[in-house]
């Protein structure tokens, strides 16, 4: 056993003073799977893929070093910047090795992956959506880890790149006099992202909207739900300040 020991330490150095890396100079899927793990923290990722995916071939799905290879070697496509290989692995361990301690962090990873798809609100938000699955999965079969609870702060965040979609479209028709239209996205964000910064900013546009069109009482009770969840919304005084005089 020691001897085995100073052996990997052995090859571990040698990795490590440039000889070209080669997974078949390594005589089990274990030590293949130390000296690509060290590669990794060291930011060689090209090399540590290259033995991830040696070990991952080499053993059972569910096989624990397998699985530990697996999530490693979508950590290194994850860094590489490829986020749609990164989630397919991801998904792979937390759905072919559910029992794996590993899973619970895999299945939020593979959400992290998505959501890195869909940084620009105005884009497709495809990505973006099977972002909020993964989450919402995360936090329905671990619902009281602390994956559970980090994966509702990232819902939160998506949250809020969706509610700017929606306040944007809005905006849009509304440069463009298609009332009804704007209606129609203010409404959503109010009704869909109430908790984002986005809500209260709808509403102001829907005074504004009213106002315009002549609903007067849709305009009144719009600035009483404006000053009873929202009071510090930026343009309430100015929109609703009809109201107050009527009032």
């Amino acid at each position: 056993m020691r001897l085995a020991f100073l052996f990997s330490g052995l090859v571990v150095a040698v990795a490590g003073c440039g000889q070209k890396f080669r997974p078949m100079d390594y005589p089990s899927p274990e030590m293949l799977l130390s000296v690509s793990e060290d590669l990794y923290r060291r930011g060689k990722c090209g090399n540590a893929q290259v033995g991830f995916r040696q070990v991952t071939a080499s053993l059972p799905l569910r096989d624990s070093v397998a699985v530990r290879a697996r999530f490693l070697l979508a950590e290194c496509l994850f860094a590489q910047g490829d986020y749609l290989e990164a989630a397919r692995q991801f998904r792979r361990v937390a759905d072919e090795a559910p029992n794996h301690p590993l899973a619970p962090r895999a299945l939020l990873r593979a959400g992290d992956s998505q959501t890195e798809l869909w940084k620009r609100p105005e884009l497709d938000p495809t990505y973006g959506q099977a972002a909020t699955g993964t989450y919402q999965e995360v936090i329905a079969r671990y619902p009281r880890s602390e994956i559970s609870r980090r994966a509702g702060l990232k819902l939160a965040s998506l949250g809020e790149l969706f509610a700017e979609k929606e306040y944007k479209n809005g905006t849009y028709y509304l440069r463009f006099g298609a009332y009804d239209s704007a209606i129609l996205y203010f409404k959503a964000v109010v009704a869909d992202y109430g908790a984002s910064v986005y809500a209260p900013l709808a509403l102001v546009k829907l005074v504004e909207i009213y106002h315009r069109v002549d609903y007067v009482e849709e305009a009144r009770e719009t600035c009483a739900n404006l000053r009873r969840f929202y009071p510090d919304a930026l343009g309430l005084d100015d929109v609703c300040q009809v109201e107050s005089t009527v009032r």
